[in-house]
């Protein structure tokens, strides 16, 4: 049954993650374990971004600049179209969802694509890897840099609870374990690479530890029975709205700027999704704890849609190929 989901996106992780969320809502931390949960999953993150760094082959990032218009439009759509178009509607139905669930839209749309899984599916697609990796990889250094700019410039007026003071935060617990994680890769680098299992139970186990914390702290405070049901609703609708939209821009400016297939692959599937691993983080030192549960639902509910999607995207175009290859052999 396992392995009928994965064909649509849905796998052990996911599962957990839905798991993880479900303990939240029905255990959650309370009193004294609570800053407890707090504390392990920030230093997790830590060591998930330091292990980030150690790993980055810079090598692999100036091999993959070559092709600037591929990269170029890769990082427009995520640092600019997301952006623009989270904006518009953020403004369109903030009388609607409320400043949080706004606020949760905004920051969506300034974060930085995925790695692991925009790398996966454009492998699976037989699309161009190596550009994949260099954009995905450029799209999450910057953003380390880029999504606390965007979201002093952008969210600092929405009413939503965010924290300018918040902001030097990130510095602390994300982009300093990652430069030292850069610093110390010629000694530990190829160490960490072949650690999949912990690189991989880091990555994932921290994930799960942010989304217990965060929802756990919303239903402590309260803050679930704020949101009602049309507005969920509409949230999902402004996720599917956004990614159907996102995408129809990138096939149009792959085919403009006259990308190959592999190519305008790459791009589809690292501009148009967002990293749920580097953004829970960043809301959890962005936002109060009370409503960063809320904040983060747009990004937890787009994560899971762009994975079915370019699930069965991926593979429907690995099963086209190969029906083109067996037709063309003689």
């Amino acid at each position: 049954m396992l392995t009928q989901l994965k064909r649509y996106g849905i796998d052990l992780y996911t599962l957990l993650l839905l798991g993880t969320v479900a303990l939240a809502i029905v255990l959650p931390a309370r009193g004294a374990a609570a800053p407890i949960v707090s504390s392990v999953a920030y230093y997790a993150v830590a060591l998930l971004f330091f292990l980030y760094g150690a790993r980055l082959k810079l090598e692999t990032v100036w091999a993959g600049l070559t092709d600037w218009r591929l990269q170029g439009l890769m990082f427009g759509s995520t640092y600019v179209l997301f952006p623009i178009l989270a904006l518009i509607l953020a403004w369109v139905l903030g009388s609607m969802i409320g400043p949080e669930l706004s606020a949760g839209i905004i920051f969506l749309g300034i974060l930085p694509s995925t790695v692991q899984s925009s790398i996966a599916f454009t492998g699976l697609a037989k699309g161009d890897v190596a550009g994949a990796i260099c954009g995905a990889t450029l799209s999450n250094l910057a953003g380390v840099f880029i999504t606390p700019a965007l979201a002093a410039l952008m969210l600092g007026a929405t009413g939503g609870g965010f924290s300018w003071q918040a902001v030097g935060s990130i510095a602390v617990q994300i982009l300093l374990p990652f430069i030292l994680g850069m610093v110390l890769r010629r000694f530990i680098g190829g160490w960490v690479e072949k650690q999949r299992m912990l690189t991989l139970t880091v990555d994932r186990g921290s994930i799960l530890l942010i989304v217990y914390s965060a929802f756990g702290a919303g239903v402590v405070a309260g803050v679930w029975q704020q949101v009602p049901v049309t507005a969920l609703l509409t949230i999902i609708a402004v996720d599917a709205v956004l990614l159907a939209v996102v995408v129809v821009c990138l096939r149009l400016a792959g085919s403009w700027a006259g990308l190959g297939t592999p190519q305008q692959t790459a791009l589809l599937f690292c501009g148009a999704t967002k990293s749920l691993a580097s953004g829970l983080p960043i809301a959890v030192l962005l936002f109060p704890s009370q409503i960063v549960s809320i904040v983060v639902l747009p990004l937890m509910l787009f994560h899971q849609l762009q994975l079915l999607v370019f699930a069965s995207v991926a593979q429907r175009r690995r099963l086209q190929l190969s029906e083109a290859g067996l037709a063309a052999t003689p």
